[in-house]
Order: structure tokens, then C-alpha cells, then sequence
């Protein structure tokens, strides 16, 4: 049962958490994170994990790993922010839409598989053409252009 996976080793990995970041507020909510994506897992009995931990740490790394792409993504949005001055500041509604829009962006970016995401920045994000694109990824210009229509698809599907 789910439960007693929680009761035995939720206070073990929101340690494991609290030593990987530091900060006990940011851990405790990031072990409950954890627990969610286990509740998520698909036909996961935890009576079938023979190692519990080891298994929590893979989720815990991965919650970890959004957890930090997540802030770095708001900082540099933030610092760009900055770079405006207070006459072009947006409103704390804004701020939030484009966050969240930011999210969401970020969100299917990583569902893509990796070749349409790098072809995807390398397009918009770099400025590269199809051909420059194939050639440093190496790929023909029908698979870039076919990663770009998943991309954009993608995109088109979540907007």
C-alpha cells in the first residue's frame, strides 16, 4: 500500500532532499512532489519494489530536476525583467501569465523527443536554418523538417 511506502521512508527521502538543496521549506515540498509522482506511477504496488529507496531517489532526482529548471527558467525571466527598467514593468498579473506561459512552453518542450527539441531551439531560439540545423545535428532536411512540424504541432496543441 501506498501508505505505509509514505510512512516508511517519507521522512528518509525529504533528508535526501533537504541535503541535495539545503533548504528544509523547499525539501518538505518536494518530498510531498515525490510522493505524488509515486501515486501517478502506473501499476506501481510498492509491494513489488524491492528497493524502496532507490527508488524514490530516481523520482525524487527527477522532481529535483524540474524543481531547479523550473526556478532557473523564472531567475532568467526575472533578470530579463530587470533589464526593462520600472516604465516597461509589467503588472504582477503578467508576470505570472508569462511564468506560467513560460512553464507551459518549458512543460511540452521536454515531453518532445530530443531531436525535435534541439531542431525546435535551434531554429527559433538561435536563428539557424533547416540546412545549418541537419547539418550540425546531423540529420537529413526531412527529418528536420519533419521534427519542426512535431514541434510546432506540439506547440500549436497546448496554446
Amino acid at each position: 500500500m501506498h501508505a505505509d511506502l509514505y510512512t516508511e521512508h517519507h521522512g528518509w527521502i525529504e533528508s535526501w532532499l533537504r541535503r541535495q538543496i539545503g533548504c528544509a521549506w523547499a525539501a518538505q515540498d518536494l518530498s510531498h512532489d515525490t510522493f505524488v509522482q509515486v501515486l501517478k506511477a502506473p501499476r506501481l504496488e510498492p509491494g513489488e519494489l524491492r528497493e524502496p529507496r532507490a527508488f524514490l531517489v530516481t523520482v525524487a532526482r527527477r522532481v529535483l530536476y524540474n524543481h531547479r529548471r523550473r526556478r532557473d527558467l523564472e531567475l532568467a525571466w526575472l533578470e530579463a525583467l530587470a533589464a526593462f527598467g520600472d516604465a516597461l514593468a509589467p503588472s504582477a498579473e503578467e508576470r505570472a501569465a508569462v511564468l506560467e506561459a513560460l512553464a507551459r512552453l518549458d512543460a511540452v518542450l521536454q515531453a518532445l523527443p530530443a531531436h525535435a527539441r534541439q531542431v525546435f531551439v535551434l531554429s527559433q531560439v538561435d536563428g539557424l536554418s533547416y540546412p545549418c540545423i541537419g547539418k550540425e545535428l546531423g540529420l537529413s532536411a526531412v527529418t528536420v523538417r519533419r521534427a519542426m512540424k512535431q514541434a510546432l504541432a506540439a506547440l500549436v496543441a497546448a496554446f
